[in-house]
Order: C-alpha cells, then structure tokens, then sequence
C-alpha cells in the first residue's frame, strides 16, 4: 500500500537521491501543474528534463520524447501523466535505472507503486514536490 510513503522517503529523494529529474508530461504549456512545479524544482537546484512526446525545450532543457530517448542517467522520474499511463512509465523508470520514482497529486497506482519498489526505487505516490521541498526546508531538513 502506498501509505507508507513518510517523510524519510520523501527526504531521501529531495536530498539525497541526485538531482536530475525527467518530468514526463511537461510541455511548455504554462497553464498546466507540471510547468510550474518544474520551476519549483528548478529553483531548488535541480536540472529539469522535460519528457513529453513533442520533445520541447522547457525552461531551458532540451525535451526528449520518452525517458527511452534521455542520453544520461536520470535520479528522479516525476510523473505527470493520468494514473493509467503512470504504471508504465515507472516501469520506464525502473528500465532506465533510475533512482526514484514521484507520481504527482492525483496519480495513483497502487500495482505500479508496489513494483517500483520491489525493484530497489524510493517511490512516493499522490503528492508534490513543489509543496513538500519547501516544507522540508522550513523543517531544517
């Protein structure tokens, strides 16, 4: 059950994790949530790699059309993509070796979830690192 994500995963991924995120959906659509929360991320230091299958520069990173085609390691995939596309892009993830996997606010999947951890990956599902960076920094964490 992905109840158990708490605040020691969570502070695992933001901090000890790496800093290179693949955003799967982000576009250069600003009135979506992934726009904004990449430049959250970026704020706090981390290089942003926009995944999005029409592969376009955001916020200065060249896009790549799926995780497949990013040419270097990837730490974190945060997924903004509808629960029933999540599982496979985690499955992506593991694939990718990545590190850890977010699923976004309202992403949920428990299956995938209990996968990607079965695979050795930090996982956090259902929250947002734009929320929960900040929060971590107000925490001394």
């Amino acid at each position: 059950m992905y109840g158990d994500t708490d605040s020691a995963t969570i502070r695992e991924i933001l901090t000890e994790l790496g800093d290179t995120w693949a955003v799967v959906g982000l576009s250069n659509n600003q009135d979506r949530a992934a726009y904004g929360v990449a430049r959250v991320l970026q704020r706090y230091g981390k290089r942003v790699v926009p995944v999005h299958p029409k592969a376009e520069t955001v916020h200065g990173e060249p896009g790549y059309a799926s995780l497949e085609e990013v040419p270097f390691p990837v730490d974190v995939v945060d997924v903004f993509v509808n629960s029933e596309l999540a599982g496979a892009v985690a499955d992506q993830a593991v694939a990718a070796g990545a590190k850890a996997v977010w699923f976004q606010l309202g992403v949920v999947d428990e299956a995938a979830y209990d996968r990607t951890r079965a695979a050795g990956l930090a996982m956090v599902m259902d929250r947002c690192p734009a929320i929960e960076i900040p929060a971590l920094q107000r925490s001394g964490g």
